[in-house]
């Protein structure tokens, strides 16, 4: 019960944050949006209709698919989120962002909206709309979810210029592009990590210090060398942002002359393996 109010807690604050960017940075500056958002968006603009309104309904009509491709544990977030949503974007706009650079609108409206879905993704919920379908397209194609999304969302975005403006449609695009560019860098920071591969004589001896010092497993690879044709080991080691810089230090306090292979891994996980992607 902890973890579903942790996450509940979560959703309420990135439904806060997108609402803040619809009704403070987009609205007020006539810049539409993707998906479900867009459609209430072009709604508004066009019959006055309250954005709460149709992203409570549409999005409610779009839950029905999610129910046949996700778990009911991600639907029961993203009933959450709409209504959190809904409710927010309800709140009345004290100082509404009004600029003649409209584009400084829209860059930090689409930063505030990668942000805000970041949020409610890593809580295990969606903002409903095309972010249903994005969650679709990553667990049975593989598809960041940031790509696909904004896939979705130009499918509203690009014909919503007949009603906003052929300029304002720019700007919505540009928005989309800056979302979907912040929303794939949150969720891979979350889950990446470094990883080590190490060649030395004295692999034994950094093996046992990198497990004293941060507390990790070390992987002994069975090698042989081309050239020289003996066998050799190869230290593999995955450690965390954090501890990146000590694991460093140790295998070189050990062996300043060690080969080291090192790189970026995006995400590493042993259970629950569907947010790999």
């Amino acid at each position: 019960m902890r973890k579903v109010a942790q996450n509940m807690a979560l959703i309420a604050l990135g439904a806060a944050i997108y609402a803040l960017a619809i009704n403070y940075f987009l609205i007020p500056n006539r810049i539409g949006e993707g998906g479900v958002t867009g459609l209430t968006t072009v709604g508004y603009y066009a019959l006055n209709i309250s954005p709460a309104l149709t992203n409570l309904v549409l999005n409610g009509l779009l839950l029905v698919l999610g129910l046949r491709f996700l778990d009911r544990r991600t639907i029961g977030y993203t009933l959450w989120a709409i209504v959190c949503i809904s409710g927010f974007l309800r709140l009345p706009v004290i100082a509404g962002f009004h600029t003649s650079q409209s584009v400084i609108a829209a860059v930090f409206g689409g930063v505030l909206m990668g942000v805000a879905m970041g949020v409610i993704f890593r809580a295990n919920g969606t903002i409903a709309g095309s972010t249903i379908l994005a969650k679709i397209i990553n667990k049975y194609f593989g598809m960041k979810n940031g790509t696909a999304t904004l896939m979705f969302d130009l499918c509203v975005a690009v014909p919503s210029g007949l009603i906003i403006g052929f300029q304002n449609m720019l700007l919505t695009v540009l928005e989309l592009y800056v979302s979907a560019v912040v929303l794939n860098r949150y969720l891979d920071s979350f889950g990446a990590k470094h990883s080590l591969m190490v060649v030395s004589p004295h692999n034994q001896a950094i093996a046992k210090a990198l497990t004293d010092a941060l507390g990790q497993g070390v992987t002994m690879l069975a090698a042989t060398g081309f050239h020289s044709q003996k066998p050799q080991e190869i230290l593999y080691f995955v450690c965390t942002n954090a501890a990146w810089p000590q694991a460093l230090a140790i295998v070189a306090a050990a062996d300043p002359n060690a080969l080291i292979v090192a790189d970026q891994v995006r995400s590493v996980r042993g259970l629950q393996l569907s947010k790999l992607l």
